[in-house]
């Protein structure tokens, strides 16, 4: 029975994913390397701009930071303006590149001083070149007395996050509220075919919410850690089964915090993998190069090709 259901996850597995090769999977860009850790990455629809957390190595400190790119070639990057002492992460740009979405535990006003439970937020602005707006608490019926995480967004508006709350199936559940023009539905848990008993989380959903790519943690067909899956809608609308993506995406350690870039079918994520081994090293500075540059088990920004059929 094992043997078939493993033969029945690689043809499925197959059908949605081209083949992938160890070699293919890269760090996003080596400026990065400067941090700690980095987690949570979006990238806008011409490539010149991308979005992502920066971390301490305990988690203590999490802000959000952007970088562009000017002549083929990416700049320094720069901690976006309205982030303060509270936690900041989970960035995701909406379609027309005008509203960033992001989570935090900031007060709903500046006359608190008091964190909240953790929120998705987002800033607005005119154009590429304008500056962000303030941050607005995007409100109910999608916040509320519990966290609420990792909000993407359909082309249409819909929203898909992770919420932790006694009413789903588990730890982790994924939820979406539909956009109505004018304001959001009540959270909706997707099935059981997405969701389960663990933890279900950081969702990406795709342009046409066709497909959706997420973690789920050390389930039985997974690496040993976090794990991203896949699921697509059948001809009716519903969510199939949702596969391992396998490896090499996934490994023993940690992957997750996916997003895609349909224009250019390339898939970013995080992920804690570690290829580094003992060597003999002549200088300190060929040492720190070593360890801040390789795959060094702390979270970084990897991507792929990956053509979703």
């Amino acid at each position: 029975m094992k043997i078939i259901r493993l033969v029945i996850s690689l043809i499925l597995i197959s059908n949605l994913l081209s083949a992938q090769n160890e070699s293919d999977i890269t760090q996003f860009d080596k400026a990065l390397n400067q941090f700690i850790n980095v987690r949570d990455f979006c990238i806008s629809k011409d490539g010149n701009e991308a979005f992502f957390t920066v971390q301490s190595p305990n988690q203590d400190i999490s802000q959000l930071a952007y970088i562009k790119k000017n002549k083929n070639a990416w700049l320094e990057p720069e901690l976006l303006p309205f982030c303060d002492s509270y936690m900041y992460l989970e960035p995701f740009l909406s379609y027309d590149n005008k509203r960033l979405f992001f989570v935090s535990n900031r007060p709903l006003n500046d006359s608190i001083n008091k964190k909240k439970d953790f929120d998705i937020w987002y800033v607005e602005r005119t154009n590429n070149d304008e500056a962000w707006s303030k941050p607005k608490n995007l409100g109910k019926p999608i916040n509320s007395e519990l966290d609420e995480f990792y909000p993407s967004v359909s082309k249409n508006g819909n929203i898909y996050f992770t919420m932790v709350s006694p009413d789903g199936f588990g730890k982790d559940d994924i939820y979406y509220c539909e956009w109505k023009g004018d304001n959001y539905s009540n959270p909706i848990l997707l099935d059981e075919n997405i969701n389960s008993a663990g933890y279900e989380f950081n969702a990406f959903i795709s342009e046409k919410e066709d497909f959706i790519i997420y973690s789920k943690y050390k389930e039985k067909d997974g690496q040993g850690s976090g794990d991203l899956y896949i699921s697509k809608k059948d001809t009716k609308g519903n969510w199939k089964k949702a596969v391992n993506l396998g490896v090499p995406v996934n490994t023993k350690y940690m992957e997750y915090c996916p997003f895609y870039d349909e224009q250019n079918q390339i898939l970013y994520f995080t992920s804690k993998r570690n290829n580094i081994h003992p060597r003999n090293f002549d200088t300190i500075s060929e040492f720190r190069n070593y360890i801040n540059e390789s795959n060094n088990g702390l979270s970084k920004i990897y991507k792929t090709s990956l053509k979703i059929k």
